[in-house]
C-alpha cells in the first residue's frame, strides 16, 4: 500500500505541476487579489516547477522526507488561492461554489498523505 500511496502522489503533484503550464489561465484566475496581477503568471509558473520537481524528489527514499516537507510548505503557500477561489465564486454565485468548499479541507488531507512520506518508509 506504501508503494501505491507514493506512486499515486508523484503521478498527482507531477501532472498537477505540468497542468500549470498547459492551463496558467486558470491558475491565475484563482490567484488572492492581495498579490499583483503582474506576478501572477510567474507564480503559477513557480508552483507548478515546484510541484513537479517535489513530486519528482519523492521517489529515492533519500529524498522523499525533504520532499514531503517541501510539498507540505507548497501545500500551506497555495491556500489562499484556493480561498480565492472559493469567495471569487460566491461573488459570483457559481452554481459549483460547494466544490470549492470541499476543497478546503482537501489541503488538510493532503498536507496528512504527505506527511506519512516525511519518515524513513514502511516498516
Amino acid at each position: 500500500m506504501y508503494q501505491l500511496s507514493l506512486w499515486t502522489m508523484v503521478v498527482l503533484y507531477v501532472a498537477a505541476g505540468i497542468n500549470h503550464f498547459v492551463r496558467p489561465a486558470m491558475y491565475d484566475s484563482i490567484m488572492p487579489h492581495f498579490l499583483p496581477p503582474a506576478s501572477y503568471r510567474t507564480l503559477v509558473a513557480v508552483s507548478g516547477v515546484c510541484e513537479v520537481v517535489f513530486g519528482l524528489l519523492l521517489i529515492p527514499s533519500s529524498t522523499r522526507p525533504v520532499a514531503a516537507w517541501l510539498i507540505i510548505a507548497l501545500l500551506l503557500a497555495i491556500f489562499p488561492a484556493n480561498i480565492q477561489m472559493t469567495v471569487d465564486f460566491m461573488r459570483r454565485h457559481n452554481p459549483y461554489t460547494w466544490l470549492t468548499w470541499l476543497r478546503l479541507p482537501l489541503q488538510a488531507v493532503l498536507i496528512w498523505w504527505a506527511y506519512k512520506f516525511t519518515g524513513p518508509g514502511p516498516h
